[in-house]
């Protein structure tokens, strides 16, 4: 029973199939190949607009680059301060931008409150440069807590972004999930919301390793060829990232594997909410569910082989009792109904 993460699943076997597919013979390098320039098209067309595409080993190196890509010069950028890139990735976005610091900002749901955003970013004045000054606000969708941003909600944050000449980017490492949830397109969660940059995951939604840098503005991406060159993420076999993205977005399978994925996770909600040994720590809207068990509880399903992680609560959120804890569950591709209700079944045996 793997709960501990989407990043545990495999590739799903139409992705593995394409990787062997394209295996053999040759193709040219470093992303110029038919299939890379084929691939490049898809996601326009996905997303409704030319765009352009660079393709990255890791979510880490796709927020990372693309902060850099729209550095300045004692650049400040505004996050959520349970965000990915502020929590857990090492301080590779400051790496990446020599210096430009992450400045955290309030928010429940893991989502960036408006007024908490523009009191952050009117303490970084222009004519104080003692500060440093702002350079670009990003959002996760979705959430590190699981929750999604409408599009009302992005329309607001961009509106401020628009107010101080900031780009917007999105950790998009969870789109998938995100974008079956709200049933809206992707052109209407991304760059139609006001979202200028992206960090297009699909690694942990069934891929073996295929992550993607989106410029929406293929103007604006002149500089980002060459930042992403230097930083060592221009595959030479680029062609197998591609092999991926084919399979990922043919007959819609990306979002039929997150969709089975949310699916999964409300299955599991619907069982915490009616059991007598767990309660929901708040509402599930993709494929992430937080829970609050004792701790005994806890230890006992890991010795009975279900697989899952302790998790630190929210900022503002009042911690479990002492002998609680707050653990995270997370549903994937791979995952069964039937693990689903065995594991229902173990929270409930004695």
């Amino acid at each position: 029973m793997y709960l501990s993460s989407d990043n545990w699943a495999g590739a799903h076997p139409r992705i593995a199939d394409a990787l062997s597919r394209h295996a053999s013979g040759f193709a040219a390098a470093y992303a110029t190949s038919d299939l890379d320039r084929r691939i490049e098209k898809k996601f326009s067309e996905i997303f409704e607009r030319d765009l352009t595409v660079f393709f990255v080993a890791t979510g880490t190196a796709a927020n990372s680059l693309s902060l850099a890509a729209v550095n300045r010069p004692g650049g400040v950028a505004f996050c959520h301060r349970e965000a990915h890139m502020f929590v857990d990735e090492c301080g590779a976005p400051e790496m990446f931008t020599h210096g430009s610091r992450l400045v955290p900002v309030d928010g429940t749901g893991g989502k960036l409150d408006p007024d908490h955003l523009k009191q952050q970013i009117a303490s970084f004045p222009l004519e104080f440069i003692h500060g440093g000054r702002p350079m670009a606000v990003s959002v996760t969708q979705a959430t590190e807590i699981g929750a999604v941003y409408s599009t009302d909600e992005l329309q607001t944050i961009s509106a401020i972004c628009r107010d101080h000449d900031l780009p917007l980017h999105m950790d998009g490492a969870r789109f998938a999930n995100a974008l079956v949830h709200l049933e809206q397109s992707p052109a209407e969660l991304t760059w139609k919301s006001g979202v200028d940059i992206m960090s297009f995951g699909a690694t942990k939604n069934g891929c073996w390793c295929a992550e993607a840098l989106i410029v929406f503005d293929p103007a604006k991406a002149a500089d980002l060829t060459y930042i992403h060159k230097r930083s060592a993420h221009l595959f030479s076999k680029a062609r197998f990232v591609s092999a991926q993205f084919e399979a990922y977005f043919e007959d819609d399978l990306w979002l039929q594997m997150a969709g089975h994925a949310n699916t999964l996770a409300q299955k599991l909600q619907a069982g915490i909410e009616a059991s007598a040994g767990a309660r929901l720590a708040w509402p599930a809207q993709t494929n992430e569910v937080f829970a609050i068990l004792k701790r005994k509880r806890v230890d006992d399903l890991r010795e009975k082989g279900a697989q899952f992680h302790d998790w630190v609560p929210p900022h503002g959120m009042a911690g479990p009792a002492a002998d609680e804890v707050l653990v995270r569950f997370v549903t994937s591709f791979a995952l069964t109904s039937e693990d689903v209700d065995r594991f229902l079944d173990l929270l409930e045996s004695e």
